[in-house]
């Protein structure tokens, strides 16, 4: 029986926030948690969306770390303080910054306090879509295709793509960048008082599904299939890492600083970090073969299976498959869709465009009571078009739409792809369209798990985690019948930081192995939908009108290349044709 005195603590970065639990080591019971949101991110400063530039500063990590652990131990109280046991850390990724040699990010040092290539590319930044298909095209250069455990894609989302951009783009920075790194591997390196780059602890979370590398070749690809993509990659994969470590291992014990300014012993151990979505599945209780979705802004999907049974099977088109990335011991699959909440984030936006543009200057109401509505009906819009999209019958429908707002992450990554609503007309309303994004977010999963099935890889169910799946039954019942199989949801609200708490146990050794922290400290289910049989086959249908679409989309845009010319009277003939084939359906 563990002691209940022990208690370890799950940091989780997400896209606009930072959220840090305190967890009872012995049941996974929440002791206290805290939420930061990123002050700089939140006002969007150096991010530019025209151009897909997303990025975020090293400080408002650093801030957000110290602030949320602080709270913690405040409400925790002393007593839960003095017996931490360990931290471990869950960042989003592909999210890399470049570093001088001590590993110091350098939007940090002086000189690169505002510029945005000095700091943290985020996992949305689409700006490296040029180099990313240079990558692609460069791989089928070589006898070993070192493209094979990442689906044979490179995303732009990735780290080399991202560094590549970055070097080319920046003078300033390419003359005092050492190395690259993965905000997953930056924290605990950070909190373990690292200075030397070359001894941070890289996991082979970020590594195998983001970064190459590989046990099969020895580590990352020879610096020759670098250097002959482009000369700025010469020579730098010496400045990177060989070994790579499981998110069960200790990265070393807090430093002396960090455990003076968070109040804790100076005994704590720093667990190896690892992707959000990867530890969040552990915390939703991940089974082999089930496929664990956490779903926020995007959704990253994730699937175990023992090494054994899944030998010699490689999935296409899908962001990697590594041996333990996820579970030691077992084959960590990985995908995901680009945009999930925010497509809906999107159309919410889009609805709220006259509010924040034309109320704001209103002269008959004051800026607060202006303020004040805005905020309520922003927070109402997503529920409300949620509870009448869902009155809509099969009838109805007749709006179909692709959800690749945000670019296509998988099946076979091509971020230049974009979204399409057809179908409407002058009866077409809010619900009507809302509902046809929801569906194509629906057909977008359903669309991962065809491929994880037509490569011989089963799934036998869904688990679902995150804001979305707790939040919108209407969603995740579309789901359910989208996809013909059950989805429960894990109770959970904190699946990522729960996750890393998990992970955390285990570095500290009060469980042998993960798979022991999963089942001692799970918080279980608390709903599950199943496929309604009346819906099934109407989706069925759908299915294949949304596939028709994509292929339309990806045929007549050429794959988002803007240097290629279409053909009027041919696009309007397969425009003609689609819509026939769409109507046929119905």
């Amino acid at each position: 029986m563990i002691a209940s005195n022990e208690y370890v603590i799950g940091v989780d970065y997400g896209s606009d926030s930072v959220r840090t639990i305190v967890a009872d080591a012995h049941n996974g019971n929440e002791i206290a948690s805290s939420v930061y949101y990123y002050p700089r991110w939140k006002e969007q400063l150096y991010c530019n969306a025209a151009i897909n530039q997303f990025r975020q500063h090293p400080l408002d990590y650093v801030e957000g770390l110290e602030e949320t652990i602080k709270q913690c131990l405040t409400q925790a109280g002393a007593a839960v303080a003095a017996n931490i046991k360990a931290i471990s850390v869950d960042t989003t990724g592909s999210t890399p910054v470049a570093v001088d040699k001590t590993g110091s990010p350098l939007a940090l040092l002086p000189g690169f306090e505002n510029n945005p290539n000095a700091m943290f590319v985020l996992w949305k930044d689409h700006t490296s879509v040029e180099e990313a298909a240079e990558i692609n095209a460069h791989a089928g250069k070589f006898d070993t295709n070192y493209l094979q455990f990442v689906g044979g894609i490179y995303s732009s989302e990735w780290f080399w793509a991202k560094l590549l951009h970055v070097l080319r783009k920046d003078e300033q920075v390419r003359g005092s960048i050492y190395s690259f790194v993965e905000h997953c591997d930056w924290i605990p390196f950070l909190l373990t008082g690292g200075n030397d780059v070359a001894q941070m602890k890289r996991g082979v979370c970020a590594a195998g599904h983001k970064i190459l590398w590989a046990k099969e070749w020895g580590g990352l690809p020879p610096n020759e299939w670098f250097a002959s993509l482009d000369p700025l990659l010469d020579g730098f994969t010496s400045r990177l890492f060989k070994e790579t470590y499981t998110s069960d291992q200790a990265a070393g014990t807090i430093s002396k600083e960090w455990a003076s300014r968070l109040g804790l012993p100076e005994t704590v151990v720093i667990g190896v970090g690892a992707m959000d979505a990867h530890m969040g599945a552990v915390g939703g209780q991940i089974e082999p073969y089930y496929l664990s979705k956490v779903m926020g802004t995007s959704t990253c999907d994730m699937l175990v299976a023992p090494a054994d049974e899944v030998e010699g099977k490689l999935v296409a088109g899908i962001c990697g498959q590594v041996n333990g990335s996820i579970i030691p011991g077992m084959i960590g699959m990985e995908a995901g869709q680009s945009a999930f909440g925010d497509a809906y984030a999107w159309f919410k936006k889009v609805l709220t465009w006259p509010l924040q543009n034309i109320l704001s200057k209103s002269s008959i109401v004051s800026l607060d009571v202006v303020k004040q509505l805005v905020e309520e009906t922003a927070d109402k819009i997503i529920p409300e078009l949620s509870r009448q999209a869902e009155q809509l019958s099969i009838e109805d429908v007749g709006e179909l739409a692709v959800d690749w707002f945000n670019g296509r992450r998988t099946p076979d990554a091509n971020q230049l792809m974009t979204g399409a609503v057809i179908g409407m007309d002058l009866g077409t309303d809010a619900p009507k369209i809302f509902r046809a994004i929801v569906e194509a977010t629906c057909f977008g999963a359903k669309a991962i798990v065809e491929r994880f099935v037509e490569q011989g890889i089963p799934v036998k169910g869904l688990i679902g985690m995150g804001g979305v799946a707790r939040k919108s039954p209407f969603i995740m019942q579309m789901m359910a019948d989208v996809m013909n199989m059950p989805i429960r949801i894990h109770k959970s609200e904190q699946t990522c930081a729960l996750g890393a708490a998990m992970f955390a146990a285990t570095a500290a050794g009060i469980f042998n192995k993960v798979e022991d922290a999963m089942n001692a400290m799970g918080q279980g289910f608390d709903a599950e939908y199943h496929p309604n049989p009346e819906k099934v086959s109407f989706y069925r249908k759908r299915y294949e009108q949304y596939k028709q679409l994509g292929k339309f989309i990806e045929q007549h845009t050429n794959g988002g290349k803007k240097d290629e010319v279409l053909e009027p009277e041919q696009l309007a003939m397969d425009s003609e044709q689609l819509v026939m084939a769409v109507n046929s359906e119905k």
